[in-house]
This record gives structure tokens, C-alpha cells and sequence, in this order.
């Protein structure tokens, strides 16, 4: 193999950074986010790491409330937190003025202990338990969404005075995504079809406990035309006129430089245009972008741990599918670069550590002649990969670390072996 040791074009180099946030930035040859250098980043703080630009984080937030505002005067953005559920990140968002959409007790535990606003929660799933329900209920959480009639029936037991509710639609519009993360085609889990929401309309029109404030409607994720959007809300409107409509989120993000992502203004531009046209103009506006809010915020680094050259090269890192399981589950794709010398090189198959041929993160990647001891930075890692990381083969799920120019400090730790033993019961 011939080793790339002269430094690599400028313009090559400049399409890496595109995929990564604000504060980044290179000093000679090294990826430095705000005053940290990838290497000082390991050092302080150990691979693999998930590096958050709270920058960049802050810069995305307001650029969709504000968007939204200047479109539509009656809205809200609503952080879909499933995309990465840490209650520094529920704290960010609540100070830039964002409701919250939790999916579950662990995602409300975590928002209410960032001292966010319950009455800007919504809740969702297609299974909600009891206690989630009592949870929420004790908590004041402004919105529920009703999935199905079972929702209904556990909710009008409980409400003790009156709980606002919205009712999920399944409009039945493909959107081009990965099966496991499509979500409005007509044999979907989630939310009732057109007949089905008819008649869950009619039953709440009649409950005294529940407020049916209006509706919701959720495409998927990772989608990449605007269309079904608009689709979706035209759909929906056929159901009437309501005081509330929740839009959702869905728009993709930018993961390698080959993919073309709508612009948060485009998108933006397709639902307000699509609410103008078929819903009432007093009607609030919410909508729950959760993937293109956090991914192009951070980047996962990690350190090589070997090399092998032959027929198929590989470089393995620190990490895997035990911090990214989005190219096993769905074959997301993603770019990479060795973070102590940027630059493209010789194509090698990034793997991880893990005792499964399928943790790879990514099949061919140029890599700048990649040594053991090494750096590697995977940008765009915001959005559900801390959210699915896991201890396979007992590994330990990696931090976050929010840099804010000289700034950066942990905000959720690593774990320890210790935590994996902290469950144990003594059975003898």
C-alpha cells in the first residue's frame, strides 16, 4: 500500500467539514469544535464520544421556532426527544422556547427533571401503559395523543378534570424511508385510520373529560422530499376543522455529500403552504422535528484500535453498533475521517469491536493512512444513535460532551462496569 503523506486538497478537506457543525473548524491538520482539538477531546475525556456543538444545537432550535413563527403566528415547536433523550438536551430546548414530545415515563422523567413546562408536553405511543398515562396525568401534561380507542377508554377512568387530546391520523401517503422508520402508510402501527379517526372523533365529541383539541399526523423519518408532507396535511383536513394541528416532523438529514436534504426553510415553506391552503387560519400550528434538529450537531469520535490490509481493508474502532445501531437496523449511511489528520486516502471498511459481522459502520471509506492509536470522527451521529446505544459484548454506552467555544464539559456520563452490575439481586 502507497501511503498518502502529502497534505490533501483544500477544497477535499472543506467538503469533510461540510458535515460537521458550526464551531468546526481545522488547525493544520486536526478537526478542532470551538477551542477543543479532537485530541484534547480524547484526552479529557476518552473514545468513544459523542462531541455535541451546543453552538450549532442552539442555532438549529431557534432557526426552526423562529422559521415557524414567521410563517404561522399561532405555533410551536415541538422537540421529538426520542431522537436523543438526555435531560441537558431537554434543557437546551426548553430555553430556546420548545415544547417537548415524550414517548414514554423514562423520556418524561428526564424532561420534567430539566425543569421544562409539562403543559408544553405531548404525549405519544401506540402502547402507552397505565402508569405512563398516570404519570402524565399527575405531571400536567398539556397534550395527549390518542393513539387508539384503548387510550380512550384507560383515559376517561383516570382524567379527574379535563385533559386536552389529540387525535393521530394514519393519511395513508407512502413517503420514500426505510420501512422501519415509515410511519403513514396504511397498515401502520401508529394511529387510526381515516374511518377509525372519524369514529374516534365522534366519541370524544361526546366525553366530558377529554378535550379533543384536534389532530395529529406523523410521516416517518429520515424523509427527504417535502411532498408528502403537503400530501399529509391535505389528507387530514378532510376530518373538519379543529383548533389544533399537530404536523409532526420527519424531515431527513444530510448524512453523506452525495444525499440532497431539503432545507429546514423548504420544509417549512411545504407544511405552511399545505396549512394555508386546507386548514382553518386561526388553527395552532405544532410541529416535531426530532432527527434534523440534532443530528448535524454532533459527531461521534472514536479511537482505532487495528489495521488489517488485504483483499477488503479494515480499520476497527473503539466503538460500534454498541453507539450506532442505524446502519445495522436500517442501513444509514455515513461519511468519516481520521479527526488527528483529515483528508481523504485509501478506501477501508470502518468496523467496530463487537462479535457480529454486521457491526460496520461504514462499507468503504477513505481514510488518510489510519494507524492503531489513531482518531476517527463520524459526524452527524446527534440523532438516535445515543438513543439506541446499548452494552453488547458489555460494552459501556459512551458520554456526551457539550463544547461551547473554550467551554466543553460532560453532560451525561460515561457508564462504568459498575453500572452494569448495579441491577444484579442476590438469588441465592
Amino acid at each position: 500500500m502507497t501511503e498518502t503523506t502529502s497534505a490533501p486538497p483544500a477544497d477535499e478537506r472543506a467538503q469533510l467539514l461540510e458535515l460537521f457543525s458550526s464551531q468546526a473548524h481545522l488547525e493544520g491538520d486536526e478537526l478542532v469544535l470551538g477551542g477543543w482539538s479532537a485530541t484534547r477531546l480524547a484526552d479529557e475525556f476518552d473514545t468513544p464520544a459523542l462531541i455535541m456543538d451546543e453552538v450549532a444545537l442552539r442555532e438549529r432550535a431557534r432557526r426552526y421556532r423562529d422559521g415557524l413563527a414567521r410563517r404561522w403566528a399561532n405555533s410551536r415547536v415541538i422537540w421529538a426527544s426520542k431522537s436523543l433523550p438526555c435531560t441537558a438536551l431537554y434543557r437546551v430546548m426548553h430555553e430556546e422556547g420548545l415544547g417537548i414530545d415524550v414517548a414514554g415515563g423514562g423520556e418524561l422523567v428526564m424532561a420534567l427533571a430539566a425543569g421544562a413546562d409539562p403543559a408544553t408536553f405531548v404525549l405519544h405511543g401506540n402502547a402507552k401503559t397505565d402508569r405512563e398515562l398516570e404519570m402524565a396525568l399527575e405531571a400536567g401534561v398539556g397534550t395527549i395523543v390518542i393513539d387508539n380507542f384503548d387510550d380512550i377508554d384507560r383515559l376517561e377512568r383516570r382524567v379527574r378534570d379535563v385533559q386536552g387530546v389529540l387525535v393521530r391520523v394514519r393519511p395513508e401517503v407512502e413517503a420514500a424511508t426505510h420501512a422501519a422508520i415509515a410511519t403513514g402508510h396504511a397498515d401502520s402501527k401508529f394511529g387510526l385510520s381515516m374511518d377509525d379517526a372519524r369514529h374516534a372523533i365522534d366519541r370524544l365529541a361526546q366525553s366530558d373529560r377529554l378535550r379533543l383539541d384536534g389532530l395529529h399526523v406523523h410521516m416517518g423519518s429520515q424523509i427527504l422530499d417535502t411532498a408528502p408532507f403537503a400530501r399529509a396535511v391535505e389528507v387530514v383536513a378532510q376530518l373538519g376543522d379543529f383548533a389544533v394541528y399537530d404536523l409532526g416532523g420527519g424531515l431527513g438529514a444530510r448524512y453523506t455529500h452525495d444525499m440532497v436534504v431539503p432545507s429546514v426553510e423548504e420544509y417549512l415553506d411545504a407544511l405552511v403552504g399545505a396549512a394555508r391552503a386546507h386548514l382553518p387560519a386561526d388553527a395552532r400550528l405544532l410541529i416535531e422535528p426530532g432527527r434534523s434538529m440534532v443530528a448535524e450537531s454532533a459527531f461521534t469520535l472514536y479511537r482505532v484500535v487495528t489495521v488489517k490490509h488485504g483483499e477488503r481493508s479494515f480499520v476497527a474502532v473503539d466503538g460500534g453498533m454498541g453507539d450506532n445501531l442505524e446502519v445495522s437496523l436500517y442501513g444509514q449511511a455515513f461519511d468519516a475521517t481520521l479527526a488527528n489528520r483529515v483528508g481523504r486516502g485509501e478506501p477501508f471498511t470502518l468496523v467496530g469491536r463487537h462479535c457480529e459481522s454486521g457491526d460496520q459502520l461504514i462499507e468503504s471509506v477513505r481514510l488518510r493512512d489510519p494507524k492503531a492509536g489513531d482518531l476517527v470522527a463520524v459526524p452527524v451521529t446527534g440523532a438516535y444513535c445515543l438513543t439506541m446505544a446499548n452494552n453488547y459484548n458489555g460494552a459501556l454506552r459512551p458520554p456526551i460532551v457539550m463544547v461551547n467555544g473554550d467551554d466543553a464539559r460532560v453532560v451525561l456520563r460515561r457508564e462504568g462496569y459498575d453500572d452494569l452490575l448495579r441491577r444484579d439481586q442476590d438469588w441465592s
